[in-house]
């Protein structure tokens, strides 16, 4: 991979936080994992959605570089006013990179994973368009 490739790709992302982002793949929660079983191998929309993936001094739970869009996967502790705040700061600054961010919850995964795809999908297509 080339230099320009992990620039734009990664976002610049240090060479901790690609230590970090493989050890979250090695240890994700059961709703990333239920998720990542129908993103994973290009099954939704033919997309490649990446696991846990670095972007700048973050790490994005999934991503999809061609639409450039960023899945965010939230558990309880993204209820409590400071972390909803940290949430907040960190969207602007992906959207700061032109990715768009789109949040799902541990339960929505979870329980209603047909309804996630289905709006990940419309999302996706829309994307599609914004960036064609």
């Amino acid at each position: 991979m080339g230099i320009s490739n992990k620039v734009s790709m990664f976002y610049n992302a240090s060479s901790t936080i690609f230590e970090r982002a493989k050890l979250l793949r090695e240890n994700m929660t059961e709703a990333e994992l239920k998720l990542w079983e129908c993103l994973k191998e290009r099954k939704l929309l033919n997309l490649r959605f990446r696991p846990q993936h670095p972007v700048d001094m973050f790490i994005a739970d999934f991503y999809c570089h061609p639409l450039k869009l960023v899945v965010e996967i939230d558990g309880e502790i993204h209820l409590s006013k400071t972390n909803k705040s940290y949430d907040i700061g960190r969207e602007a600054e992906l959207e700061r990179w032109g990715l768009k961010v789109v949040r799902f919850t541990n339960q929505e995964v979870l329980n209603n994973l047909d309804q996630v795809l289905r709006k990940l999908e419309k999302i996706c297509v829309e994307r599609q368009k914004e960036l064609h």
